[in-house]
Order: structure tokens, then sequence, then C-alpha cells
């Protein structure tokens, strides 16, 4: 841990409790709005990120990574909170705990590494969308009659000039001292001169955490949910347990593999999976929201320094303080300046590199990254990145499916020979098939699979099929090169298939019957 920055122990712990603390800052709007979102009371959004920080941090796969309550899980349970209730939202997380950890016992974290690049980049660039626009409810006011409206004259310019001078000093303090995060530094400077602003204009007031909610509480206790043990109340919790271990996995792993990215480390999807399992659970049993990976509070981590353990668990515990202890001092931090550096993160999060690929790439990818980006604003991360998987699978598919080709040669022995080249999978049947005349074919044919590799299901039954039309019409068709396995598996080609040692290759078909 104190050699990933390249520092000694004491400057690299300073640099990771520091950084920590900043995160902690970050993460109390942030758990306060979702908390909101969801209709649960606000601390159980703070009792979540100071859970999931801290076992995530202490036992998972990503050191660096930070996770609390999130968007992406709040919209989920705020229609089981709604229609049945916290208990049954508690009940729902120490299923999805399990269901996480199963996830990671079977090792099956490691497929988020198939995800395609095209729908990487669309789900960082359209979160970064997101999280810019979730910042922009921070410029609403609550008018006399009670409606939400957009600021104007004098807190507009004061809230514009604290985000302004947030954002400078977040970029330009690096370059004068690395020693303490500037993310930290633009909260103690602004909340310094918005409290001077205040004291010298007594009618000016700048929005403050404490104008969401209070965050000031007691110690988060044990409590089994109040749920009762019948199969229609686990069915009512079972789909929102799924979905809910869903969208958290994806979003934490796909943030796992950003980090990733930017610390040039690798970091360990299964480990992960099992973490973010045992932080959910331990959420469910005492009080706390759930919650996932959150891709903003761990981009200000690494970019404040905190690439180690310590840091999430400085962060959970720095929260814990603020709750117990701090709650008065911390409510006054302005809004405007948790804006500035979220800005900062959208900044940070947004491939801008990607403007560059049009014309320079395949049309596909772009389509692809545009398609993930769009999805994710207008729904979630998980639907999204699903989707894209979806489509650049099937791309990739139609893609190569038009490689199949078939050349036919007449022999002097009254013979034809198909001579097949490229993939032969469930895209391309429906070419295959149409390549062969079996009715107008000599009485000997011959099926050349040296340059074509049968890749499925789907393309054992084209093969069989074709082969049974041909018996029906009286004519012999010969299989060949065929690899071993192909020839097992093909059942109505019998003994139609000529086996060569020497020559048939060595391969294994994705077949649902083995």
């Amino acid at each position: 841990m104190f050699h990933l920055l390249g520092m000694g122990r004491t400057s690299s712990t300073r640099m990771e409790l520091l950084s920590g603390l900043t995160v902690a800052l970050a993460l109390v709007p942030e758990a306060l709005a979702f908390a909101l979102i969801a209709h649960v009371n606000p601390l159980m959004g703070l009792y979540a990120a100071f859970i999931m920080a801290f076992m995530t941090a202490a036992f998972g796969g990503r050191p660096g990574m930070i996770s609390g309550a999130t968007g992406a899980t709040a919209v989920v349970i705020v229609a089981l909170v709604v229609s049945r209730g916290v208990e049954y939202l508690l009940a729902a997380l120490l299923l999805m705990g399990v269901i996480q950890i199963a996830v990671g016992a079977l090792q099956l974290g490691k497929y988020i590494r198939i995800v395609p690049y095209p729908v990487f980049l669309g789900f960082v660039n359209g979160l970064a969308i997101v999280i810019f626009l979730a910042q922009l409810d921070h410029f609403k006011v609550t008018g006399a009659d009670g409606q939400s409206h957009w600021m104007s004259g004098t807190p507009l310019v004061v809230m514009a000039v604290l985000i302004v001078l947030t954002m400078a000093i977040a970029h330009f303090w690096p370059k004068i001292n690395r020693a303490i995060p500037a993310a930290l530094v633009a909260i103690v400077v602004t909340s310094l001169l918005a409290f001077g602003l205040v004291a010298l204009f007594p009618d000016l007031h700048t929005k403050t955490v404490g104008d969401i909610s209070s965050i000031a509480g007691g110690l988060p206790s044990f409590h089994i949910p109040d749920f009762p043990l019948t199969w229609d109340a686990f069915m009512t919790v079972l789909p929102y347990s799924v979905v809910l271990a869903g969208v958290g996995l994806i979003e934490s792993l796909l943030s796992l593999q950003l980090v990733d990215d930017v610390t040039e480390t690798r970091g360990q999807p299964n480990r992960e999976c099992v973490a973010q399992g045992v932080g959910n659970i331990t959420c469910g049993l005492f009080g706390g929201m759930g919650g996932c990976a959150m891709v903003g509070q761990t981009i200000i981590n690494v970019e404040s320094g905190g690439r180690g353990r310590l840091s999430g668990m400085a962060a959970g515990g720095f929260l814990l303080l603020f709750i117990l202890f701090l709650a008065p001092l911390i409510e006054q931090i302005p809004l405007a300046t948790l804006v500035g550096i979220m800005f900062m993160v959208v900044i940070g999060t947004f491939e801008f590199g990607s403007l560059r690929l049009f014309g320079r790439v395949p049309k596909q990818d772009i389509i692809v990254g545009l398609l993930v980006a769009t999805v994710t604003v207008f729904t979630d991360l998980a639907v999204a990145v699903i989707t894209g998987v979806i489509v650049s699978a099937l791309v990739f598919a139609w893609e190569h499916a038009r490689e199949l080709r078939i050349t036919t040669e007449s022999l002097s022995e009254g013979q034809k020979i198909y001579r097949i080249q490229g993939p032969l999978f469930f895209a391309s049947t429906a070419k295959f098939a149409e390549a062969f005349d079996f009715r107008n074919d000599p009485a000997e044919v011959i099926l050349d699979f040296a340059q074509s590799k049968v890749v499925d299901h789907s393309a054992l039954e084209a093969i069989d099929n074709l082969a049974e039309k041909y018996r029906n019409v009286g004519k012999t068709l010969h299989l060949r090169h065929l690899s071993f396995e192909c020839r097992t598996l093909l059942k109505k080609a019998g003994d139609l298939v000529e086996v060569n040692i020497k020559e048939d290759p060595l391969y294994h078909v994705a077949d649902e019957v083995r």
C-alpha cells in the first residue's frame, strides 16, 4: 500500500488520510440525495456510505475504489420501499449480498473483462453526463409557493463564484503542492469565504449541506429485518435483490476496470464481488440502504492520492465521525463547493479523446459508444452496459457471418466439391444453407471444412440438415476435415463423415448438448 505512489510510509499515510477526508466530505451530499431519492431516512444513506466505504476498502479487490449509497441502486429500491416499507428493503439487501458473494465465489467477476472498449467508453461518458446533470438540482431553490425555481440574482452569482473558485483551486493547486489534496484545499478556502460573505452580508444565504438534511445521528445499531419468512415475501424481494445485485456488480466492476486503467495496476474482480456482498449484508443488518462502487468519489480519491486501502477505510471512518460529532460544522459547507468538485470529476471522467475517434474507428463502434452513453443518461448504468454488450455481440456476429465464403469445383470423377471458408455459426448458417443445390448436384458431393471452423450447435444442426437433404434425394455427401468433436456431435450425417487423423483440425464447439 505504501509503495503505490513511490512515497515513504509517513508521507503515503498522510496522503491516504487526507484523501479519505476529502472523499468523506464529498460523500455527505451524495448519500443524502440518494436517500431522498429512495424515500428512506437520510441517515440510512449516510450509514450505507460509511459501511460500504469501509467494508469494501478493507476486504475488496480494488484498493483506492470508493463504495457507498448510489443513484443506480436508489432508483431500484424506491419502488420496494414505497410498496412494502424499509424492512423489506433490509431483507432484500441481505439476499442481494448473498447473490453477490455467490458471483464472486463462482469466479464470475472476471467476465467483466469481456465488455468491449466502445461499451466502456460509452459507460464513462454517459456517467460523466449523469454526474453533471445531477448537480443542476443544486441550482434550484424552493420559493414561497413551495415550488422549486432556478436561482437568480445575487445567490446565483455567489454560487457561480464559489464553483469557479473551487474548480480553479482543484486545477492549479497540484502545481503548487501535492502533499495536500486539491479538493480538500478547495473545501476549506471556499467554506471560509462563504462564512465571511455571510458575516459581512447577513441577508445573503448560500446553500449548504445542512439545507439538504441534518447529518447528526448515533452509531448504527444491529437489527434483524422484521420480515415474514414466507414464500410470498421471499418472491416479493427476490426480483429486487437480483436487479440490485446485478446493477451493483456491473457498476462496481466497471469502476474497478476504470481504476485499473488510471493506476496501471490490476484489481481482483471476484474478490470485489464478495466484498460488495459483505458490505450489503452488513447494511441490511445495520440499517444502511445498500450501495456499490461510486465512480465520482473513486476518481476524487485516486486523483487526491488515495490509492491504497487506508483511504477508503479512512473515508468511512471520517464519515462516521461527521455523523457522531461534527454534524453542525459539516452542515455549513457550501453546496457550491461540492458542486465544483463534482464538475471537476465530470471533466476527469469524460473521455474527450473519444470525440476524435469519429472517422478513425469503425462506425459500428461509434454507434455502440453513443448508444451506451444515451441509455446511461436515460435509464441506468446496468441497462446501458447490458444493452451495449448485446449490440456489440450482434454486430460482431453479423460482421463475421459475412466472412463465410463457399467455392465450388467439379472434379473429373463426376464429383462436385464445396470448399467452406470462414466460421460457421448461428449467424452464418442461413448463408451456408442457401449455397447448395442438392437437387441438381451430382450423385457424389464433397464438403471440405479445411478452411472453416464449426463454432456452435447451430452450425452442427445446419450440417446435419444438409446431409439429410442429400440423403433424401439419393445422393452421397462426404464431409471432410471436421474436428473430432464435430464428428461425434453430428447425428444425422452418420457414416458420411470422412476421418483423416493427420489433417482434421483440433478445436472445441460451443454446444449445449455436451
